[in-house]
């Protein structure tokens, strides 16, 4: 059972209407290398995971990227506040406004759709895992890439902080993956 805090995992509180960050920032939302597809890749693996670590540890993390959809969301709507459809279709949102008023919705920076194309289960723990540490490797990158298109302290700090998040779970499947890894030594017969 999970107990809910209505409180972000890291606080989010941008000061500037910035729709031109806004529309590259969505990526980290419904991106293929976005935080929507990680928490839905790690909550659909863990049901093949071998040991009750690793299986919590795609619990856990899953649902930490799930946080960071929610964080992602927060400093977009942030980034759009009060604008104008006029402004948002100059920022190239016009689209996005169209078909989904001033919602938030699960895309890339192109406006594509989020996909379940963009989750990679294969049932094999190993395999998933490696999957898993380099899909945190893509994000740290976009969140690196993001950061170099602002000026904007706060979201810096911000996307700083997801970075560093990306970092950890990065360590924590290779420490999974050496957990699985001993599990299926142990069950080799010989």
């Amino acid at each position: 059972m999970w107990i809910y805090q209505k409180t972000l995992q890291h606080p989010v509180n941008l000061k500037n209407k910035d729709l031109k960050m806004a529309k590259f920032l969505i990526t980290q939302f419904g991106g293929p290398n976005g935080e929507l597809a990680a928490a839905v890749r790690y909550l659909s693996q863990r049901y093949t995971m071998p040991t009750g670590k690793s299986k919590a540890l795609l619990t856990d993390i899953g649902t930490e990227e799930l946080a960071h959809v929610e964080m992602i969301a927060t400093m977009v709507y942030q980034l759009t506040s009060d604008a104008t459809p006029e402004e948002l279709k100059a920022a190239g949102l016009g689209s996005n406004y169209a078909q989904n008023g001033y919602g938030i919705f699960p895309s890339d920076a192109n406006g594509v759709p989020f996909t379940t194309a963009y989750i990679a289960v294969m049932g094999n723990p190993i395999t998933d895992l490696h999957e898993d540490m380099a899909a945190e490797q893509k994000a740290l990158s976009t969140y690196y890439q993001l950061i170099n298109l602002t000026d904007d302290v706060d979201v810096k700090e911000t996307l700083g902080f997801l970075g560093q998040r990306e970092i950890i779970h990065y360590q924590r499947f290779g420490e999974a993956l050496m957990d699985v890894y001993d599990y299926e030594e142990s069950q080799k017969t010989f």
